[in-house]
């Protein structure tokens, strides 16, 4: 579970470096930052749903 959650934090991360690499090197308009930042959003939400499930069936306890 926890390496499950990682791998999306990383995923994100990569998502969101690989945006600004877009915008600062891509002059011509090019949909390529539009489309990492929504990757971005749909793994951050994907990450969300599987915490929510995981706490939900008792995978992640109650107290931190």
């Amino acid at each position: 579970m926890r390496i499950v959650v990682y791998v999306l934090i990383a995923l994100i991360l990569a998502s969101l470096a690989s945006a600004l690499l877009f915008v600062l090197r891509d002059r011509s308009g090019s949909q390529r930052a539009v489309k990492a930042l929504a990757l971005r959003v749909a793994l951050s939400i994907a990450l969300f749903m599987f915490l929510m499930a995981g706490f939900h069936f008792g995978f992640i306890p109650g107290r931190l």
